[in-house]
């Protein structure tokens, strides 16, 4: 990846907030580290808890100076807009009902937001940011991170330059075994973490958690729509009241038919999110368990592996690898990749310049959008006995 036009452009790095991302947060954790890999953002400000007290302990824990660890989002935001040298860009990482809130109100102090997914837990909520993002002229980004790894979007520059011909067929998975245990989470041993209530987790656990990355990377590879589902979502595990399955045909906006599926319930099972996508020409196909490996499968010839840096990468894939060919990239990187991605375009609009064409594809709240639409058009096909609905 070629560094560092935020600081030649800006002359130092973005001021980054984040909201939520506490102590045991993983996902806190995770935002964190990416923004600080390839050094273009300094984190001035934040809110890491809900609780106040616990908030401004945690801000100091991890570097933040006393009075920019703050106690509420409101004073965060509102103590920040008024600095010579406040936050540039705010990052979100709280439970999924606060999404919406959170992001509103930090553009309508005119900063830039990077938000964890799903983007909202309502459509009509997702439709209001989507709206505000476009009137505002600010950069949103969705931390959909897979799309972020290098051979992800090598499989979509090679779409682009139509290597795979028309796309005929379309199958993703995410498979994960972490709620597979009956036992897990028990409901009378206290309170179920957030993720498990409707209100905070929104109305399809498995849907929020998983079901919008799949959803997401098979749109950004393929460059297509989803137009109809036919789905079922539940839970395999007895008595459990939230979904850990949903699986769902697709149609999409060029004729192409595709699966979907995605469960949090199969015992074993690490975090298996899969993708395969069939074209006139041939197949690719991609494993996020084995992320360094692109297999194409050409309609005449033999079978191929695209590797980061490797023969044949192009340069969608090559902006987006930070190591020599042979070594592999992961989880954390990817997330980097959507960071540093928005970072370039972020100093592009403060300063008025042009930002690299390679940095715009990041997922964005239109995505955000469309993925909160497909869980409801999911949800609603399944109590429909699985009839077909659009998106």
């Amino acid at each position: 990846m070629t560094l560092n036009p935020v600081i030649s452009n800006l002359g130092r790095r973005l001021r980054l907030a984040v909201i939520g991302g506490g102590p045991g947060s993983f996902i806190g954790a995770m935002h964190r580290q990416a923004a600080r890999l390839d050094d273009r953002y300094e984190l001035v400000a934040g809110v890491l808890s809900s609780n106040s007290e616990r908030a401004k302990k945690a801000g100091m824990e991890i570097g933040l100076v006393p009075e920019r660890a703050y106690a509420s989002v409101s004073e965060m935001l509102e103590t920040e807009a008024s600095r010579n040298d406040g936050a540039d860009v705010v990052a979100i990482m709280t439970p999924n009902d606060s999404h919406y809130e959170f992001s509103i109100a930090a553009l309508e102090r005119g900063l830039d937001v990077i938000c964890d997914k799903p983007m909202t837990n309502t459509l009509q909520e997702a439709q209001k940011l989507h709206k505000k993002v476009q009137d505002s002229g600010l950069v949103f980004c969705l931390t959909h991170n897979y799309t972020g790894y290098p051979m992800v979007r090598q499989a979509k520059a090679m779409v682009m330059e139509g290597e795979v011909g028309t796309i005929r067929l379309v199958q993703v998975e995410y498979v994960q075994g972490g709620k597979a245990d009956e036992n897990d989470p028990d409901p009378s041993k206290g309170e179920l973490p957030w993720r498990y209530d409707p209100v905070k987790g929104g109305p399809s656990l498995v849907m929020g958690d998983i079901g919008t990355h799949a959803h997401n990377l098979a749109r950004f590879i393929t460059g297509l729509e989803v137009t109809e589902v036919a789905a079922e979502a539940g839970s395999i595990v007895p008595n459990r009241l939230v979904h850990d399955y949903a699986g769902a045909l697709l149609r999409f906006d060029n004729g192409a038919r595709g699966s979907f599926w995605v469960t949090q319930a199969a015992a074993g099972v690490e975090n298996c999110l899969r993708i395969r996508v069939s074209g006139t020409k041939g197949s690719l196909e991609w494993m996020q368990e084995f992320p360094q490996a692109l297999t194409f499968k050409p309609l005449r010839g033999p079978s191929q592996n695209r590797t980061p840096n490797g023969p044949g990468t192009l340069p969608l894939a090559a902006r987006a690898s930070r190591l020599v060919a042979g070594h592999p990239e992961g989880f954390p990187e990817a997330f980097a990749n959507l960071y540093s991605d928005a970072a370039e375009a972020i100093a592009a609009r403060i300063t008025g310049t042009k930002a690299d064409p390679l940095a715009q594809y990041f997922p964005n709240s239109l995505d955000g959008l469309l993925g909160v639409r497909f869980v409801r058009s999911v949800i609603e096909s399944s109590k429909a006995n699985s009839k077909w609905v659009k998106c």
